[in-house]
């Protein structure tokens, strides 16, 4: 889920350009965390349709859209220094990585911890919810490597304990494969391979669909769509201004996601067709994901994303007499709760203490790139 800002893309020849920002893309990312905002309150919002609930149901997706945009933004930020620098430079990026996504996640565990404490102390504690036995693994957030219920304590973390793995294998993947060096149609190939490969996974075991047994799936989901990313953004830096391929892009990823096959493979693939053309058109003027405001959401999406869900529990607890049927008013002043919590996690938590983290790593000489 959390990401640095894209990097200069590497030319055809292997060099590097000038530094872009590709706003829409983090605009995107923005509206994706909300999405999995209203999958979570979906079913306790009273009066809802029922097809408004079953279009939000599908909001668990965004989170395979994260994992291809955190491998792109990877890539474009790591993947040549990765390849000049060495282990100096996979130590410079792990150590940036955890200052990234952990400080945030320590402090709302820590803040789900007391409201554990709270309820076991009132008689309400849920041993389901917060199992004090499995707390050591969510801290150093390896919840979702098969050592404890990933959808315990604050369960969209369990993305984040799947994106550590990610990091971790991230070195090695630039280390063996230099997408510049490889032609068009092959990495186009490798896109298509790990997205059938994702999608046997799933087939081999019954499971219908990417949500289904995250606890089995989770680190396997995000590492393959993670680096599918790594050779979207390939794709991006060679074709970077292209309109005819944005446009394709466009069109195979409508078709791919209104097609009948089975979601493990549908969504995968068409999310990464939609993540190239999103890309390619970033910095277009006038691109409505550019806009300032909802730029803003993408830059404090992380905080939106791990923050929503204690945010919900402790908003029922306190104000919330039917958690089926949570009035229009209420849910209003939650939203607002959410962007309200999240401006203030990102500017007075997240980014404090990556810069305090960073400020006191072991500086590194790295390859010039």
């Amino acid at each position: 889920m959390a990401t640095d800002r894209p990097a200069p893309p590497a030319d055809a020849s292997g060099g590097m350009s000038e530094r872009v920002d590709l706003r829409a893309l983090t605009g995107a990312r923005g509206i994706a965390a909300w999405l999995v905002v209203l999958y979570h309150i979906r079913l306790s919002i009273a009066g809802l349709p029922q097809g408004v609930v079953d279009v939000l149901a599908k909001g668990y997706l965004a989170v395979d859209f994260f994992f291809l945009l955190s491998g792109f933004v990877m890539w474009m930020t790591w993947g040549v220094r990765l390849r000049e620098g060495g282990w100096r430079a996979a130590v410079a990026f792990l150590t940036k990585r955890v200052a990234r996504v952990w400080p945030l996640h320590a402090v709302l565990l820590g803040a789900a911890a007391l409201l554990a404490m709270a309820m076991a102390a009132t008689g309400r504690h849920d041993p389901r919810e917060f199992p004090f036995d499995a707390l050591p693994a969510h801290l150093l957030l390896v919840q979702d490597w098969g050592l404890a219920d990933p959808l315990s304590w604050n369960d969209p973390a369990w993305s984040i304990s799947a994106e550590i793995a990610a990091y971790l294998l991230f070195p090695l993947l630039a280390l063996a494969i230099d997408w510049r060096r490889v032609p068009s149609w092959v990495v186009i190939a490798a896109i298509a391979g790990l997205c059938f490969l994702l999608a046997a996974a799933f087939a081999q075991s019954g499971a219908p669909t990417l949500g289904t047994d995250i606890a089995r799936f989770g680190v396997v989901r995000c590492v393959i769509e993670f680096a599918a990313g790594t050779a979207v953004a390939a794709l991006w830096a060679r074709w970077r201004g292209s309109a005819r391929a944005s446009v394709g892009a466009a069109i195979v990823a409508a078709i791919v996601l209104a097609s009948p096959l089975p979601e493990p493979l549908r969504v995968p693939t068409g999310f990464a067709s939609l993540l190239l053309a999103l890309a390619l058109t970033s910095e277009r003027r006038g691109n409505p994901l550019s806009a300032t405001a909802i730029h803003y959401l993408g830059q404090v999406s992380y905080a939106t994303y791990l923050g929503h869900f204690l945010l919900w529990i402790v908003f029922k607890l306190l104000l919330v007499s039917d958690a089926h049927a949570v009035p229009s008013v209420l849910v209003a002043l939650y939203l607002m709760l959410v962007f309200a919590s999240s401006v203030a996690l990102h500017h007075l938590v997240e980014m404090p203490a990556q810069r305090a983290i960073l400020a006191r790593a072991p500086r590194r000489p790295l390859a010039r790139v």
